[in-house]
């Protein structure tokens, strides 16, 4: 798995952020001092589009307190998205008081004077809509997706929390959230392999006390120092109107969002001032080698170098260095160190923020490889880039592929309100995506290669290496740095002097506003026509962006396997070869032929399928089709591809002892599934199995269960059908041929009572917990299977359900905890699960099970009511882009379902009684009968024991799970009992 894989789910979204440079708009301004109301709001800018060009229409208002409020209508859904976007990330922290900014983003949906304690996640929820937050270096942002007709609440809910905070902030609600913050950081930075090295490379390239040299969720010491009072003064320094942005996008006239914008924020008294800081760029003056020891298989090298803040004129440029030097398969890392099979992974990236930036080259090694090894490499491959060059023809590709990603990036109301909250946030112009465009269309390669030799060439980096514990002898060089603290000087106190001042209002601000009549929502028209050969196909019309998104499904996938476990693993590494070379053309050739389009192609494998996902240009259709065909029907099977990839698989499924959640699943799936059948095996297969793999084999699963009769085919884009039909002549003439039949798996034999097995992840800062059943409910959308999500909806699959409330929100035991019943075709698993902080998981444990038991007990009338309001009109967030069109599509072919399914289920949703729900969770939540896995730490093995249960310990080595220890359970109360 990749580590940017892990390092990319931080759980703070960590989102690029735009520089403080000013740009200059391509607009035409509107006077900046013509007011648009009585209440003084100025209408300063409007941008329209003209033609077909790339940019975001907009009305920019600031409102006399100093809020900047941007509206961008699009009419295409009845959807509207309301952001509201702060100036303030960590950066603005001091030494000592690191996290504070995402620790206010957390209390920020604690409650405020109008809003009782978690009802802001509960009203929106309840609204049909999605809301969350997210912080980064030099931002916060909150938002909602909503159907239109709740926008009014949205913004009165954004602005109670901005106006009316500090009276409902209590020091239980802080303790509360900041042992959520610690379960956050445990469960996404401590116990994730690789988790800890973006903050080591920060406090190795940036001065001390520099504001990205400390991770944005911080240090466990600064947060456990800090106090109620901290938290208030950071809110009053920071979070006023004057340091906000205001978006709103989607089905919403100007006129309607600046009225509402007056009426709920506009008596807000301003904030403080807030300045823009400038900081000057990190210096480093020879190589700084660091490194640490995690709990991993595979040795992975980082070396970073300084360049500069987003949005600089030369970002581009670099941008551009990084994707030729590592961004696909034609690039020079990836043909040095993975196609020769020295690296199973190899890539470089531009990591740009507000105040700085930095070029990074990634290489992860193959177990028991040295980095020294891996770091020689990467300087013999800047060394040939430096004396190739930069080809044309490459370059064109890659700006070809720039701009299909800008026009991708505009698909939904809610990226559209994103990017201009932060163009606005950080640069004062909203309308910077045409300079963006214009900066990507002029790059040369001369421009390119003076951006390389300017901020790259010859320049010492941080080099960091991570090892796996005990072998520190793998690090690319012996550490040679050390935090100097020398020169630091604490900056002036920004906090003195603040005073909370709520704003006066002429409206009763506790009364929450009443929405229109939920918007009309219409399945998308669609098309069906299937072809002789068996192949059924399905499309839909969407001319939002010119693009068109293909998905094709061909059934079987790992069940197909089920008479060959010693093979597990082989779909994937199918999907993987018919991913490589055609019989024409090398992958190589392939992937420039396709990036040169602007298309995307990735073949995945999974329990039940194989799937094809294809994205193109309208206007390039054809030539991609013809690249489509050639990767689909005429794979090469190149035994140099196999090679590598196998190879690259073996050291991935290795890899998976190391990851706690990874064996929880795979545990618990081993267990839900019994014995002998392979779905309850990682589709990447295991050591033994991979090993086994031949290319025959491989040869034989493809010809044997990829066929039209058992595929289905999606369309969604700007194309009719009567257009896109002839276009699809390879597949036509695909010759069907009858597939093997699946093998019946034995039937899971259904635990005789409630047993938990522990697996011992030694030092374990967090604990993996799993608990439940395979279900005998197989996909079915009007049926029993939707009558038991919609009950499992109370129980754990929203935010205000009740294990995620009772574990996360009441006792401060996890970040997140949810259930789930998932089945597909065939029964799967009803899953409950969590990562909680490791001194609680038996606690969590007890608690899981209590709210399994009081569930059957039946839910309120107000728990019915929330449940029918939120699933009822959240489907007017379903069908926004054509991803999710597709999808949607997809699942109807998939499961021959009627037209007027959504209806049916309308009805059901509607008519669902109390009775219902308790009916259901009798049925499907046999708490008596049920696996319990825990991945943790051994010192709490004691506890588990005392709850109650039988506990057999397992061990979980070369993904198979073998049982070492049966212990007797200790007396202990019932797990239904109500905690104390």
């Amino acid at each position: 798995m990749s580590p940017r894989y892990f390092l990319g789910l931080l759980g703070l979204v960590l989102m690029v952020a735009p520089a403080i440079a000013q740009q200059k708009p391509t607009k035409a301004p509107i006077a900046k001092t013509a007011p648009t109301s009585s209440s003084g709001t100025r209408l300063v800018e409007k941008v329209t589009r003209k033609g077909n060009e790339l940019v975001i229409p907009y009305e920019k208002y600031v409102l006399p307190n100093g809020l900047t409020l941007i509206v961008t209508e699009d009419h295409s859904d009845p959807l509207v998205h309301v952001d509201v976007t702060y100036h303030v990330g960590s950066a603005r922290e001091q030494v000592g008081k690191s996290g504070f900014a995402h620790f206010f983003e957390h209390m920020m949906f604690q409650g405020s004077d109008h809003v009782g304690d978690e009802q802001h996640f509960k009203l929106v929820t309840a609204a049909g809509g999605n809301l969350n937050g997210s912080t980064n270096q030099d931002r916060t942002n909150y938002f909602e997706t909503l159907p239109s007709n709740q926008l009014e609440t949205a913004l009165w809910l954004e602005a109670d929390r901005m106006g009316f905070l500090l009276d409902a902030v209590t020091q239980p609600k802080f303790e509360n959230q900041r042992s959520t913050v610690k379960n956050e950081r445990g469960q996404n930075v401590d116990n994730r392999p690789y988790g800890r090295a973006y903050e080591i490379v920060g406090r190795t390239m940036f001065p001390y006390g520099h504001p990205y040299s400390w991770p944005v969720i911080g240090y466990l010491e600064d947060l456990d120092r800090s106090d109620v009072n901290d938290l208030k003064n950071f809110f009053l320094r920071w979070y006023g109107p004057n340091n906000a942005t205001l978006t709103i996008a989607g089905d919403v006239q100007p006129a309607q969002a600046v009225r509402l914008a007056e009426k709920y924020f506009g008596p807000i008294s301003k904030g403080p001032a807030v300045r823009n800081v400038k900081l000057p760029a990190p210096v480093l003056g020879q190589n700084r080698y660091v490194s640490y020891e995690d709990n991993i298989t595979q040795p992975m090298l980082m070396l970073s170098m300084p360049t500069v803040p987003v949005y600089h004129p030369d970002e581009v440029a670099l941008d551009a260095v990084a994707d030729l030097l590592g961004g696909d398969k034609n690039s020079l890392l990836y043909k040095n160190l993975v196609k020769n099979q020295l690296a199973p992974e190899a890539y470089s990236y531009q990591s740009n923020s507000e105040l700085a930036g930095e070029f990074v080259i990634g290489v992860m090694a193959f177990e028991g490889q040295r980095l020294d090894s891996a770091e020689a490499r990467v300087r013999r491959t800047l060394a040939e880039f430096e004396k190739k060059g930069i080809a044309a023809a490459d370059l064109e590709r890659y700006k070809t592929q720039a701009e299909v990603n800008l026009i991708n990036s505009l698909s939904s109301v809610g990226a559209k309100a994103s990017r201009l909250a932060q163009f606005q946030t950080l640069t004062g112009n909203a309308n910077l995506l045409p300079v963006q465009l214009q900066r990507l269309r002029a790059l040369t390669p001369a421009s390119v290669q003076a951006a390389y030799n300017k901020y790259l060439r010859g320049k010492p980096a941080v080099i960091l290496s991570v090892v796996p514990k005990g072998k520190p002898e793998l690090a690319a060089r012996t550490d040679n740095f050390t935090i100097d603290k020398a020169g630091y000087k604490a900056p002036a106190d920004e906090y003195a002097g603040l005073k909370y001042v709520k704003a006066k209002d002429s409206f009763d601000r506790g009364k929450q506003p009443t929405s229109g009549a939920n918007p009309v929502l219409k399945v998308p028209a669609y098309w069906q026509q299937e072809m002789p050969n068996g192949l059924r196909v399905i499309g839909t019309r969407n001319d939002e962006v010119p693009t068109i998104t293909m998905l094709l499904t061909i059934q079987g996938g790992q069940r197909l396997l089920q008479a060959h476990p010693d093979k597990v693993g082989l779909a994937e590494m199918t999907a993987k070869m018919v991913s490589e070379s055609s019989q024409k053309y090398t992958t190589e050739e392939l992937d420039a032929k396709l990036k040169a389009l602007g298309s995307s192609m990735y073949i995945s494998a999974g329990d039940d399928d194989i799937k094809v996902y294809v994205q193109s240009l309208t206007k390039n259709l054809d030539p991609t089709l013809a690249l489509v065909e050639e990767r689909l029907l005429h794979p090469r099977f190149d035994p140099k591809d196999f090679e590598r990839l196998k190879k690259q698989q073996l050291a991935m499924v290795n890899d998976f002892q190391s990851q706690a959640r990874v064996v929880a699943d795979l545990v618990f799936n081993g267990l839900a599934y019994g014995p002998g059948n392979v779905t309850g095996l990682a589709v990447s297969g295991t050591p033994a199995s991979v090993a086994a793999i031949t290319l025959d084999d491989v040869k034989q699963f493809y010809q044997q269960s990829f066929a039209p009769n058992v595929s289905h085919l999606t369309l969604v884009g700007d194309v009719t059908q009567q257009q896109v039909l002839p276009k699809l002549g390879f597949l036509q003439a695909w010759p069907r041929h009858e597939v093997p039949a699946l093998v019946a798996a034995p039937a899971a034999a259904q635990p005789d009572k409630t047993k938990l097995y522990f697996v011992a992840k030694e030092n374990a800062p967090q604990s993996e917990i799993r608990i439940g059943y395979l279900t005998s409910l197989p996909y079915d959308a009007t049926g029993d299977y939707y009558r038991a999500t919609l009950a499992n909806y109370l129980l754990g699959g929203a935010f205000n359900s009740r294990v995620n409330l009772n574990l996360r929100e009441d006792k401060g035991y996890t970040y997140g905890a949810f259930t789930d019943f998932s089945s597909t075709r065939y029964a799967a698993p009803f899953t409950a699960q969590a990562g909680v902080r490791a001194d609680a998981t038996a606690a969590s444990v007890r608690e899981m099970m209590k709210e399994l038991t009081n569930y059957r007990n039946g839910i309120s009338a107000d728990e019915l009511q929330f449940l029918q309001a939120s699933v009822g009109q959240s489907e007017a967030l379903k069908y926004e882009t054509g991803g999710q069109k597709a999808q949607f599509l997809s699942r109807m072919l998939e499961y021959n379902l009627k037209p007027d399914y959504v209806d049916q289920q309308a009805t059901i949703l509607r008519q669902l009684t109390v009775a219902d729900v308790q009916a259901a969770a009798q049925k499907n939540l046999p708490v008596d009968n049920m696996y319990i896995v825990v991945v943790g730490d051994r010192k709490y093995l004691p506890e588990l024991q005392q709850l109650g249960y039988e506990v057999v310990e397992t061990s979980f080595a070369n993904n198979v799970v073998a049982t070492t220890t049966a212990t007797t359970a200790s007396p202990a109360p019932a797990p239904c009992q109500k905690a104390n």
